[in-house]
């Protein structure tokens, strides 16, 4: 059951509100997009398959690594929603930071700063290669635990549990839903991962 304000206010209060960040300098910076419409929907995209890409085929936020024109990370998210859908958030109201993520030992160095963006609504989009289809999913359904579950994994022969959502035919998982639980926990308080 819905327990959370879900008003636009809400939205920007909860991105408002302090970050942490991540020093780790020998990890590869990378800036992602979390956008919002005003109807409360969320953008995602499908990532390609790719060999060699621990992320490959999973759904996440469009975003990539920080380049050397790229005044900060912010900058970053928004080049790469440009190039890999389309998408100019140049007009786009800027909400804030989220909570930076770094991978885990088995992946490759990476630190992951989240920036919110809020639009009227989204566009026609033109995703490019990187790009294999674009979902959105409601804030109201995420906050409400629609599609939540767990789901096994194995890494190194041993059986790890993690959440999950199950939203559009994809299953929401890994780095992008511990950012998505980041904002739901500054939305309600209910707290992230597995204690949802």
């Amino acid at each position: 059951m819905l327990m959370a304000d879900l008003s636009l206010d809400a939205l920007r209060r909860a991105v408002a509100a302090p970050s942490k960040t991540i020093h780790r300098p020998e990890a590869r910076q990378a800036g992602v997009a979390a956008v919002f419409t005003h109807q409360m929907d969320l953008l995602f995209i499908s990532r390609a398959e790719r060999q060699g890409d621990p992320w490959s085929g999973q759904i996440s936020f469009p975003g990539g690594h920080h380049e050397a024109g790229d005044a900060d990370l912010r900058e970053t998210a928004m080049r790469e929603s440009m190039e890999e859908l389309g998408l100019d958030l140049a007009n786009a109201e800027v909400l804030g930071q989220l909570d930076d993520l770094g991978t885990v030992r088995h992946l490759p160095a990476r630190v992951v700063q989240p920036w919110a963006f809020l639009v009227p609504e989204i566009p026609q989009l033109t995703p490019n290669d990187e790009v294999a289809s674009v979902h959105r999913a409601s804030l109201v359904d995420l906050v409400d635990g629609v599609g939540r579950g767990t789901m096994p994994l194995v890494f190194e022969g041993s059986e790890y549990t993690f959440p999950k959502v199950d939203f559009d035919g994809k299953q929401l998982w890994g780095m992008t839903l511990q950012m998505v639980d980041d904002l739901l926990n500054r939305l309600d308080g209910r707290g992230v991962g597995l204690d949802r």
